[in-house]
């Protein structure tokens, strides 16, 4: 009997650009298995994916956490400012 297999995609956004791959993968795969799969770890600046900062639709995710067949899994990058700053500069 053959392997279900399901289709994710793997974003990772710059402050340039968007990088977007889909990949197919075996069901039952996780969060770091799509993203090693993806091959977008070699495009990210620095070529380390922190696993606090992932995510499906926009929803934190562990690098251990199953992916579903039409899964978007977003590798968040660091933040340059801290909003609650953002917010006071401008208010000056």
């Amino acid at each position: 009997m053959a392997e279900r297999s399901i289709t994710v995609e793997v974003v990772h956004a710059d402050a340039g650009r968007q990088t977007l791959r889909r990949v197919e993968l075996a069901d039952g795969s996780t969060v770091m298995q799509a993203i090693e799969a993806s091959g977008i770890v070699e495009l990210i600046p620095d070529g380390a994916v922190d696993p606090h900062r992932l995510g499906i639709f926009a929803r934190k995710a562990t690098p251990d956490q199953q992916v579903h067949d039409g899964d978007r899994i977003e590798i968040y990058r660091s933040l340059l400012l801290d909003p609650m700053e953002a917010r006071r500069r401008r208010a000056r």
